[in-house]
């Protein structure tokens, strides 16, 4: 673990023994979410297989088929698109 600081624009200096371990180079794109309160940041250079269980286990155990998570993506993308249309509207004003 390392020390950084965020600067004014929210961008942080990943140390360089954590750069060097994790085999990250300039312009290296991340996936950014926060998990229990904490910011995670995964290389986007990581293959789909190697984010597999990033979230942990599900909270009561169940495991969704491929249509509900599909249904799930497509909630989550129209409740954006509304958000993003609301905020557009709210800013010609």
């Amino acid at each position: 673990m390392g020390i950084t600081t965020m600067t004014s624009k929210g961008q942080l200096t990943i140390p360089k023994e954590i750069r060097d371990e994790l085999k990250l180079t300039p312009g290296t794109r991340f996936y950014v979410t926060i998990r229990n309160g904490q910011v995670v940041a995964v290389p986007k250079n990581k293959k789909l297989a190697d984010l597999a269980g990033i979230l942990g286990k599900p909270p009561n155990g169940a495991r969704l088929s491929l249509e509900a998570m599909d249904e799930a993506i497509m909630d989550a993308v129209s409740e954006d698109d509304e958000r993003i249309r609301r905020e557009w509207s709210e800013g010609d004003r």
